[in-house]
């Protein structure tokens, strides 16, 4: 007999009061046991490592990560390429890419960009080929939001590609490519173009990309189904003079950007709308009243996944700043700087739980681990510290899923 049918049939043998008393027990059990059904987001999960080659590290390196406790496990060597500084997941499928962040690749003044398959229980990862990213020193790529195109920034040549995916995985040929143009306002650091990061907005149809040379966004009308990348209107939005935006995070409704502004150290908001961008809020990522010296230099932005806290990490003072978001608003408001537990954070991400904060210390070779406070945002040190040498970011795949 049907479960339901059971309690129906038991129910109706009694009086009102009494059925009224046995709803509210199986409403509160119902509740109960959805109180102790496991997070979605927690569990066990490898996390890459992206690095730059040399003494200490020989390419990208994978661990296991249990988003319940925090626990990093030893990481090792998932695949040997040449610095794969910066790290993108495929949407949907098991496949990572990883620009390579060097200056010549087959006798062009280029990077590239490496595609590998993941074994989804082991983390080992297997190469399926090398493309020209078509500028030097490649920094930064991400995956289009319908897994068709990966989208490249190059530093170096001050320039943005997108390369299609193929049904194995791997990369064809750049399809479109866009040159900047332009200086910025400090002749030392700006004198060309540096594109630092290509992102997609959550409508997959405008491609937004930071140029620290320029002082700009520029944004762009993507073809999700080509790969074209065409100037949109308005083609871009512009921060302070010599700011040098470098990173930037969408809160989870996608209505707001913050920019991470390498030069000034300072942490932009704007208003996102159809294409048009519109600043709400420029503050300073040191603590109140300090001016950045020479060797500081702001790097990693992240929107904790509540929409609640934003995460800046900040190179020299070697902390990590946490602002408090108005969710209603957009702006920002200091809660604390934290030291990040080595020199150089040069990245951090965010666990999906939401639950830890893994902070990349470049120059210490080391990744640390943090733990936020769901309340307040605030940040603790969980006494772990993994070696990877000369981390620079961190990426999470769920274990044992085919995507």
């Amino acid at each position: 007999m049907p479960p339901g049918f059971t309690v129906r049939v038991i129910l109706d043998r009694y009086d009102c009061g009494m059925t009224r008393l046995l709803t509210l027990s199986i409403v509160l059990a119902a509740a109960t046991a959805a109180s102790r059904a496991p997070d979605s987001a927690a569990g066990r999960w490898l996390v890459y490592f992206g690095t730059y080659t040399g003494a200490k590290s020989r390419g990208i390196y994978v661990a296991s990560f249990d988003s319940a406790s925090g626990r990093v496990g030893a990481p090792r060597l998932a695949a040997e390429t040449e610095s794969p500084s910066f790290l993108a997941l495929h949407p949907s499928r098991p496949l990572l890419f990883a620009v390579n962040e060097v200056d010549d690749f087959e006798g062009a003044r280029a990077g590239s960009v490496t595609a590998f398959a993941i074994d989804p229980l082991t983390g080992d990862l297997r190469a399926l080929g090398r493309a020209s990213s078509r500028g030097a020193g490649p920094c930064h790529l991400s995956v289009d939001r319908g897994g068709r195109h990966v989208l490249v920034a190059n530093y170096g040549g001050g320039s943005v590609a997108s390369l299609p995916i193929r049904p194995d995985g791997s990369l064809e040929a750049a399809v479109s490519f866009v040159q900047h143009r332009g200086a910025g306002a400090d002749p030392k650091r700006q004198a060309a173009p540096h594109a630092h990061m290509v992102e997609t907005d959550a409508a997959n149809k405008l491609a937004l990309v930071a140029d620290l040379g320029l002082d700009q966004i520029l944004i762009y009308r993507f073809d999700a189904g080509r790969g074209l990348l065409e100037p949109s209107d308005p083609p871009f939005a512009g921060v302070a003079p010599g700011s040098g935006p470098r990173h930037f995070a969408f809160s989870p409704d996608g209505r707001d950007l913050y920019v991470a502004n390498e030069m000034r150290v300072t942490v932009t908001g704007l208003r996102y709308d159809g294409g048009r961008l519109t600043e709400f809020q420029t503050l300073s990522s040191l603590p109140a009243g300090v001016r950045p010296g020479a060797a500081d230099s702001g790097a990693e932005i992240q929107v904790h996944p509540s929409g609640r806290y934003v995460y800046a990490s900040n190179r020299g003072p070697d902390n990590i700043a946490v602002f408090a978001r108005d969710i209603v608003t957009g702006r920002l408001a200091l809660v604390e700087h934290v030291p990040s537990g080595g020199r150089t954070p040069r990245s951090f991400s965010i666990d999906p739980s939401g639950r830890y904060l893994l902070a990349a210390d470049q120059r210490s070779d080391q990744v640390v681990v943090f733990r936020i406070d769901a309340q307040t945002g605030r940040l603790s040190p969980t006494g772990q510290a993994v070696e990877v040498g000369a981390p620079v970011c961190v990426t999470f795949f769920r274990a044992g899923s085919p995507r």
